[in-house]
C-alpha cells in the first residue's frame, strides 16, 4: 500500500516510461466507444509534463496472442489522446524495434510518445525479462499507472521495474487510497454488495470480505447458488452444483463472524435470456422448473436499499441481473441510483459494476469508480498485485 508516486521523486527533465490501460471498446471501424480509460490517465500524464518530462506511453489493446493484427493498432488511442490532451501524439510504428528506438532518442522534454500495442510482442504475457529490458533502455523512470493490469505479472507492469526506478502514478494512487481504506480502516457500517453470474468467481473475495465487513448483501447469478444449497428449487437459474458447500460453508462463517449475509427474497424469472421473454416475479423458493431467474424483485430492491441506508461505506462489485436486457436491468439500476443519493463512501469494483452505473447515468455521483476490474477483485481478496509489490516503498 505504501508505495512511492510519481510526486515522491524528482523528474525534472526526465525520459519517463508510463505503462497506461489504453484497453478502451472500439467499434468495427476502430472508432473508440469509451474513453474512459484514457480520460482516468490524463491527471499523471498532465503531471508529467508540468515536470518537464519526456513522456513514452505504453499500453496493451485487447488479445493479439503475440503478433502484430491492425485491427488491435493503438493508431486510435493515438489519435484520441491527441484530441484529450489538445497535444500532438508521436505514434511509434512498433514496440521495441528500429521505429520506436529512434524516436524515443530523439524525444524532447515536454512530448508525449505512444509506443504500438505490447501486447503484439508474445514476450510480454511471458514477462520475458530481455524483452523488458529493452522497454526500459528507453526512459530513466517507469512509472505504473494501469492499474487494470496489476495483477498480471507481464513485461511492462513487472519485469521493466527490475531495471528503472518504479513508482505509481496518480491513478494508481488514487485506486490504492479508496479501496485500500475500504479494506483496511473502513468507516462503519461498512457494506459490500456482491453479483455477477458465478459464486466460483468470488469464493476469495466473499470469504476475505466476510472478515472485514458489518453485512454482505448478494445478487445476481450467483443468489440461485446459495439458494440451492439451502435445499430449494432454482429452476433453469445459473446454479454451481459444485460449490453448494461452499454456499453453506460461506453462509455458516456469516453466522459465526456476526456478519449479517442478506439474499434476495424475489426474483424476477423468465422463459430465456431475450429481450421479449415472457417474465413475472416470484418468491425466491418458488421458482417453477422450466423458468429462470434474471433479477432481483421489487420486495429484494427494498430491503436492499433499507439495509444500504445505514451504511458509512458500501464496496459494490458486480450487477445483481442481466442488466443489457432492460428488462431485467432494474435491480442492477434501482440500486445504482440508491448509492448516488448515499452521504456515504461509495466504491465501485470495476468492470460489469461500472458498466452498470455508467448505463444508469450516475457514475459521477459515486466516491471512485475502479479503472480495474479483475485487478479490484484480486485486491478485495486480499491478494497481492505483482503490478504493486515490484514499486520502491516509501
Amino acid at each position: 500500500m505504501n508505495k512511492k508516486t510519481v510526486k515522491d521523486i524528482n523528474l525534472q527533465g526526465k525520459k519517463v516510461f508510463v505503462r497506461c490501460d489504453f484497453n478502451v471498446p472500439m467499434d468495427e471501424k476502430q472508432n473508440i466507444t469509451d474513453n474512459t480509460r484514457m480520460v482516468a490517465a490524463l491527471p499523471t500524464i498532465k503531471y508529467l509534463l508540468e515536470n518537464n518530462c519526456a513522456v513514452i506511453l505504453c499500453s496493451h489493446l485487447g488479445r493479439p496472442k503475440g503478433e502484430y493484427k491492425p485491427e488491435f493498432s493503438l493508431k486510435p488511442v493515438a489519435k484520441e489522446l491527441a484530441n484529450l490532451l489538445g497535444k500532438e501524439i508521436i505514434m511509434a510504428k512498433d514496440v521495441i524495434g528500429e521505429d520506436a528506438k529512434t524516436k524515443a532518442n530523439a524525444l524532447q522534454n515536454g512530448e508525449i510518445m505512444l509506443l504500438e500495442n505490447v501486447r503484439f510482442h508474445k514476450e510480454e504475457t511471458a514477462n520475458d525479462l530481455a524483452f523488458a529490458k529493452e522497454l526500459a533502455n528507453m526512459a530513466e523512470i517507469y512509472v505504473s499507472d494501469a492499474f487494470g493490469s496489476t495483477h498480471r505479472a507481464h513485461a511492462s507492469t513487472v519485469g521493466i521495474a527490475e531495471y528503472l526506478p518504479a513508482v505509481s502514478g496518480l491513478l494508481i494512487e488514487k485506486e490504492l487510497t479508496f479501496l485500500g481504506k475500504a479494506i483496511t480502516n473502513p468507516e462503519r457500517p461498512f457494506v459490500a454488495i456482491l453479483g455477477g453470474a458465478k459464486v466460483s468467481d468470488k469464493i476469495g473475495v466473499i470469504d476475505h470480505l466476510l472478515e472485514k465487513v458489518d453485512t454482505l448483501i448478494i445478487g445476481g447469478g450467483m443468489a440461485y447458488t446459495f439458494f440451492k444449497a439451502q435445499g430449494y428449487e432454482v429452476g433453469k437459474s445459473i446454479c454451481e452444483m459444485d460449490k453448494l458447500d461452499l454456499a453453506q460453508k460461506l453462509m455458516k462463517k456469516a453466522k459465526e463472524k456476526g456478519v449479517k449475509l442478506i439474499l434476495p427474497v424475489d426474483t424476477k424469472i423468465g422463459k430465456e435470456a431475450k429481450t421479449d421473454t415472457e417474465s413475472k416475479t416470484v418468491k425466491y423458493n418458488e421458482i417453477p422448473a422450466e423458468w429462470e431467474g434474471f433479477d432481483i424483485g421489487e420486495e429484494t430492491i427494498k430491503l436492499y436499499k433499507e439495509e444500504l441506508k445505514k451504511a458509512k461505506t458500501v464496496v459494490w462489485n458486480g450487477p445483481l441481473g442481466l442488466f443489457e436486457i432492460e428488462q431485467f436491468a432494474k435491480g442492477t439500476n434501482e440500486i445504482a441510483k440508491a448509492l448516488s443519493e448515499m452521504d456515504c463512501t461509495t466504491i465501485i469494483g470495476g468492470g460489469d459494476s461500472a458498466s452498470a452505473v455508467k448505463k444508469a447515468r450516475v457514475e459521477d455521483k459515486m466516491t471512485h469508480i475502479s479503472t480495474g476490474g479483475g485487478a479490484s477483485l484480486e485486491f478485495l481478496e486480499g491478494k497481492a498485485l505483482p503490478g504493486i509489490a515490484c514499486l520502491q516503498d516509501k
